[in-house]
């Protein structure tokens, strides 16, 4: 299993194992995750663009200006 030592500085150097099973490298950011009480995950916070893809399901029907303009309005905004 690896491991690491912190520093006087609080700061860790992540395993080569680790750092290549996560997939991360320079300057890539990393999160804690507390999973229950005292445990923690270490998740890759860095994900190219493309994965993005399809999140956000597209309209049933095209959206117009007048429709955008219509739903700023009602929202109390002004054209």
């Amino acid at each position: 299993m690896p491991t690491a030592t912190i520093t006087s500085k609080g700061q860790i150097t992540i395993p080569k194992q680790v750092r290549t099973r996560l997939g991360i490298g320079t300057g890539d950011r990393v999160e804690f995750v507390e999973i229950k009480a005292g445990v923690f995950q270490i998740v890759a916070a860095t994900q190219d663009i493309k994965s993005l893809k399809g999140i956000v399901p597209k309209p049933k029907r095209p959206v117009t200006i007048d429709d955008m303009n219509k739903a700023v309005a009602e929202m109390g905004g002004s054209n």
